[in-house]
């Protein structure tokens, strides 16, 4: 039996490519934060339906040795390194402890398989992010990285320790540049569950407004659920390689609105509230991905339309919060 491990197991990803993995047959042990799982954590929510099939290990990835202690014990042939800081609000503070995280975290973990388990296969989750302000339009593996936040600058840092573990320590370690996937387990800090929610909450009477920034703002939004059999599709290929993963089709967030206020029969235009608080500055050129390459070697695709993805999330918004009101 093959033993997987991921970090950040009790995020969207990371939950979604664990249950994957046990329908693989996989023995999946997972990452958790120190204080995860305890009255003050929720964060156990996505996986609660299958923790009892899951070995999970509480650690520090920016602390080396007990790391290393986890490596060491789990032996892993692959591991998922999804675990990030994403969210960034321009002190000092948040930027240093962004780019801190994320690169420690992602070197750690190289050196603790080079050194115990050299043969394990190691995904690295980068990002569209990595691209920022893009060169052009779709982007693919032969794009310039151009990062213009801190976590695209982290990104690009992680994924040239993976290139470098590979191509001069002999690791068959990957990236999978993602691009925007959504899910009923995205969080609620991210526009698209920000919409989705406060759309069933306006549909059930417990909100009367959406405020929202730019948008004509475009993403190439994919589902989850299909993103982590790319991440799998990368680790059993024959060699090591990065790909990106989008679906290449663009929507703006005015599209997503119709979509999921039209689920509710609400017309969005009737709450929404353009507040110049939520404008982020607008790509010259659209962060859209060219899935090709991944399409053609590892036969990988996308499944979950843009229109059924929209209609999971609002209904389990919608069955959420009517229980709430019960």
């Amino acid at each position: 039996m093959k033993k997987a491990l991921i970090t950040g197991i009790t995020g969207q990803d990371g939950s979604y490519l664990a249950e994957y993995l046990l329908a693989q047959g996989y023995e999946v042990h997972g990452l958790t934060r120190l204080n995860a799982g305890t009255e003050e954590d929720y964060s156990f929510w996505r996986i609660q339906s299958i923790r009892d099939q899951l070995i999970l290990h509480a650690g520090n990835l920016e602390d080396y040795s007990n790391l290393e202690a986890i490596i060491r014990t789990v032996q892993p042939d692959e591991c998922y390194h999804l675990a990030a800081e994403t969210f960034v609000f321009n002190s000092l503070e948040d930027e240093s402890a962004i780019l801190k995280t994320n690169t420690q975290s992602t070197h750690h973990l190289l050196l603790g398989l080079k050194n115990h388990v050299p043969e394990c296969r190691l995904f690295f989750a980068g990002s569209s992010e990595m691209f920022g302000q893009a060169s052009e339009a779709p982007q693919n593996e032969s794009t310039p990285f151009n990062p213009r936040s801190i976590y695209g600058v982290s990104k690009v840092i992680g994924h040239d320790l993976i290139r470098y573990y590979r191509d001069h320590l002999g690791l068959f370690a990957c990236t999978g540049v993602l691009y925007n996937h959504e899910s009923p387990r995205r969080g609620t800090r991210f526009v698209t569950r920000k919409i989705t929610s406060t759309a069933v909450k306006i549909k059930l009477g417990m909100e009367a407004e959406l405020r929202l920034g730019n948008i004509e703002a475009e993403r190439d939004w994919g589902y989850a659920g299909d993103t982590v059999t790319a991440m799998h599709a990368m680790l059993v290929a024959d060699q090591p390689d990065h790909y990106v993963i989008a679906t290449g089709t663009t929507h703006t967030i005015r599209n997503f609105l119709e979509q999921a206020f039209g689920e509710l029969d609400l017309d969005y235009e009737e709450y929404l509230i353009i507040d110049e608080e939520f404008y982020r500055p607008k790509e010259d050129v659209p962060l859209v991905g060219d899935a090709s390459r991944i399409r053609s070697q590892l036969q990988w695709e996308p499944k979950v339309s843009f229109e059924d993805m929209v209609r999971e999330m609002i209904q389990s918004d919608l069955e959420y919060f009517q229980s709430l009101l019960q």
